[in-house]
């Protein structure tokens, strides 16, 4: 018998690729797909206009991939529980269909009022998986073979016609209709299904072909990554489909190499986002123990602020700052040296600088966003310390000084010896706390003493004990997917990750 089914579209803007809506379709009855814009989502500190400008345009284009098929994207204000029963009582749908959601502290609870919701109102939801993350795990053990078998499963195609309801479908509401703050990011990168097709194949036809090494260079990463991120992060794109494509129209111009890299990325994707699922307190509570108080949980507001604007004073870690500010995203090893340099050389606390990190990431998600946060910051028990030297890193990803320059426009007649180290400068005097901040601490000396208290933190009784509970819960473990040049190579003991953040692909 045919049944009435309401889709809830949440971080999956796409008809293709997406088993709840093909499960709607095969249901036979009517489909009512629905996009709720949450003001209380919105105002949570780890949301920005950004987000939601690029989360805007790709609703934009749902509504119109959706239309195509006979069914009108549904869009309403105001919170989940309200605007459902509003609409199940309006329609008489006694059926909710969405993907789970990895999503943040605020979203897992919602879903569970949602959840009491409909089964008081006898109303049946059902949350599909995502492939790549499995819900209900106690450890990592077979979990990478289950992704790669769930990631090489047949890709759900877009139903070839819906029916709909006639309702009012509701305007797409900008920015500040949601309560959000000014954003200007004159970079960011365009959302809607269209864009990240183009963008996977302008990659494979040649964009990538030096992607294993430029990734690292914020100057080349910007063009020799896919630029994906975004995409796959609301879902405009899955990545079961990205994997299907690579196997279909294999070989690319961009050769092997470059695709295995590109592959075990996705990979380490899912990795992360399994370690939220496991453990959504990953968000509030540092992952080791050991660690609660390692930090001060207020942060210095001077240092946190001259972080923030990209007024340090170390040249490298103001451009990249600045032009995360400017452009949404940065490429991965910069993205880790701003969360090390915020979290041993300013000794500010992860969580304070990751809901800053995570409103300037327009690829923001929060599976991955916190536990790289807790990673980069050393808080895991489970990876070793990475202090980024700043100053080396600004020779060794940019040492003509094009990227520094550009984005620290005080520092263009500097030398390249001293760019990245202005107070060497025989006129340093003339520029330091005049035209650029002055350095606001001693890079060595932060270093040594954050190098000194994390090590004395790990010789701590019981330390050891309690790092290999939470690898046998979160560490990975074989799988071919894993392999490429930046990830570890498949070992006997479980596999730590690399040093990437938010996973710009």
């Amino acid at each position: 018998m045919a049944q009435d089914v309401l889709v809830w579209f949440k971080r999956d803007l796409r008809i293709a690729d997406n088993p709840v809506l093909a499960q709607a379709a095969a249901r036979g009855g009517r489909v009512l797909p629905l996009f709720i814009a949450e003001p209380a989502a919105w105002a949570q500190a780890d949301a920005s206009a950004r987000q939601w400008d690029f989360l805007a345009e790709s609703l934009g284009a749902l509504r119109q991939d959706l239309a195509a098929l006979g069914a009108t994207l549904i869009l309403r204000i105001g919170p989940a529980q309200e605007v459902l029963e509003n609409l199940c009582r309006e329609t008489g749908i006694k059926l909710i269909l969405s993907h789970q959601e990895t999503g943040n502290g605020w979203s897992f609870a919602r879903d569970r009022a949602v959840a009491a919701w409909a089964r008081s109102a006898g109303i049946t939801w059902q949350n599909i998986p995502q492939p790549g993350v499995i819900r209900g795990l106690s450890n990592r053990d077979g979990w990478a073979a289950k992704r790669d078998g769930a990631m090489r499963a047949p890709v759900p195609p877009a139903p070839r016609a819906l029916r709909g309801f006639a309702l009012d479908p509701g305007p797409i509401p900008d920015a500040r209709a949601l309560g959000l703050a000014p954003d200007p990011c004159p970079g960011r990168q365009h959302g809607g299904r269209a864009a990240g097709q183009s963008l996977l194949t302008s990659f494979l036809d040649g964009r990538g072909t030096d992607y294993r090494r430029a990734m690292s260079s914020p100057l080349q990463a910007a063009t020799a990554c896919s630029r994906l991120s975004p995409h796959l992060a609301w879902g405009t794109l899955g990545a079961r489909e990205i994997i299907a494509h690579l196997a279909q129209t294999a070989p690319h111009p961009i050769g092997a190499a470059n695709l295995q890299s590109f592959t075990a990325r996705l990979a380490w994707r899912d990795h992360f986002m399994q370690k939220l699922e496991d453990q959504p307190g990953l968000e509030f509570t540092c992952l080791h123990s050991a660690y609660a108080d390692l930090r001060p949980k207020t942060p210095d507001k001077a240092l946190l602020a001259a972080w923030e604007k990209g007024e340090t004073g170390i040249p490298f870690v103001d451009a990249c700052m600045r032009s995360l500010i400017a452009t949404g995203w940065l490429n991965f090893r910069m993205r880790a040296m701003l969360v090390s340099f915020a979290s041993y050389h300013l000794w500010l606390d992860w969580r304070a600088t990751g809901q800053i990190l995570a409103r300037r990431f327009t690829d923001y998600e929060p599976g991955i966003h916190w536990p790289q946060m807790q990673m980069q910051s050393g808080t895991t028990g489970m990876n070793t310390p990475r202090i980024y030297n700043p100053v080396k890193q600004g020779h060794d990803q940019d040492p003509t000084g094009s990227f520094t320059r550009r984005w620290c426009p005080e520092l263009r007649d500097l030398p390249d010896t001293h760019l990245h180290s202005p107070w060497t400068w025989p006129g340093a005097d003339a520029l330091l706390d005049k035209t650029y901040p002055a350095p606001i601490i001693d890079i060595a000396a932060a270093a040594r003493h954050a190098r000194t208290v994390i090590w004395q933190m790990r010789q701590r009784h019981g330390f050891h004990a309690e790092a290999a509970t939470l690898i046998t819960r979160h560490a990975s473990r074989k799988s071919k997917d894993f392999v490429n040049d930046r990830a570890p190579k498949p070992r006997r003991r479980p596999q730590t990750a690399p040093g990437q953040l938010s996973f710009d692909l």
